[in-house]
């Protein structure tokens, strides 16, 4: 074990950065700071009192060009020597050195360089860009696990999450075969995220049920794990089945459950399919003189086009959630 890594709770005395602080400001999990440290030397210049590390401003700007050079698809080693030999005015050290922050800063925005075309978003989007790009499972899990627990479901993926995945399915788009690992690895663990940060919801009412399903041919499932998720924040039981349910293995999950709603997921048109959506919204059960139907809300772009009848359209998370919380009985 290093001994020199337990400042990570200290606020900055005695001068510097603490390794949890410059971690922070990175966007990358404090792991990744020491690794570096012990692997590639890029380490502090200087240490305070014996055992903590403080990173100047120097030091930091050592960590900002490894970072920007393993987004662009170098090897660690190689990125590690190039930014190692940069001279403090290469490398802007000379600028004033600015204060440790009082908190985190991931509620800021960043324009900054990943290797992807983020635009305006949250910083921690340019962190898990940089830990997808070099594909650190442990920095990633942890990013992802910051930003759920910090903002909560809905705005996690709408403004940390999905700009991210869109900014590397940019990124895969023009650049041939290249980064197709890195969206495969980040839908991964970001799916991974969102099971983790669901919540155990309390033993569900007969009447009070949402069913989730992909439409037969349909396998694009993260935007439904997402709704899953947050409906269990907020305490609403779902049944979640996942991608290309079979229309007959629909139509039975459905009478098995008796849900309140039924949301079908369609990310193509070629897949939305309207007579599907249609019996199951006509499917009725219970004694009679009580009969109920479920409310079939029909999700993704593959429903664009004109409404049908008595199916509310969610086009967003925040909609998805807030149509199926007024859908089920009080």
């Amino acid at each position: 074990m290093d001994t020199r890594t337990n400042d990570d709770g200290d606020t900055g005395r005695g001068g510097g950065l603490t390794t949890g602080e410059v971690a922070r400001r990175l966007g990358v999990a404090p792991t990744t700071v020491r690794s570096w440290d012990r692997r590639y030397g890029l380490g502090p210049d200087a240490h305070t009192g014996g055992r903590h590390r403080r990173w100047t401003p120097a030091d930091i700007a050592r960590l900002e060009r490894m970072c920007a050079l393993t987004a662009n698809g170098l090897p660690p080693a190689e990125a590690a020597r190039l930014a190692r030999e940069e001279t403090p005015e290469d490398t802007g050290a000379s600028r004033p050195r600015v204060d440790p922050p009082a908190r985190r800063v991931t509620a800021g925005r960043s324009r900054a360089g990943s290797g992807l075309r983020l635009g305006d978003v949250r910083q921690e989007c340019k962190g898990i860009a940089r830990a997808a790009l070099r594909l650190d499972a442990s920095a990633l899990d942890a990013l992802l696990a910051d930003a759920i627990e910090e903002h909560g479901m809905i705005t996690a993926w709408t403004e940390v999450i999905m700009p991210t995945l869109q900014a590397v399915g940019r990124k895969w788009e023009s650049s041939g075969d290249r980064y197709v690992e890195v969206e495969h690895f980040l839908s991964w663990h970001v799916s991974g995220a969102l099971r983790r940060g669901a919540r155990p919801v309390a033993a569900d009412r007969p009447d009070a049920v949402a069913v989730l399903a992909c439409v037969p041919g349909e396998t694009h499932t993260l935007p439904l794990e997402v709704l899953a998720a947050a409906l269990s924040e907020r305490g609403v039981p779902v049944r979640m089945f996942g991608g290309a349910l079979p229309a007959g293995s629909l139509v039975e999950a459905v009478r098995r459950t008796g849900p309140s709603v039924v949301g079908l997921w369609a990310q193509a048109r070629s897949t939305a399919s309207r007579p599907l959506a249609q019996h199951v919204a006509a499917m009725e059960w219970g004694v009679r003189g009580a009969r109920r139907r479920p409310v079939v809300l029909p999700l993704g772009p593959g429903w664009a086009g004109a409404p049908m009848p008595g199916m509310p359209r969610p086009t967003s998370l925040a909609e998805a959630v807030a149509a199926v919380e007024q859908n089920m009985p009080g």
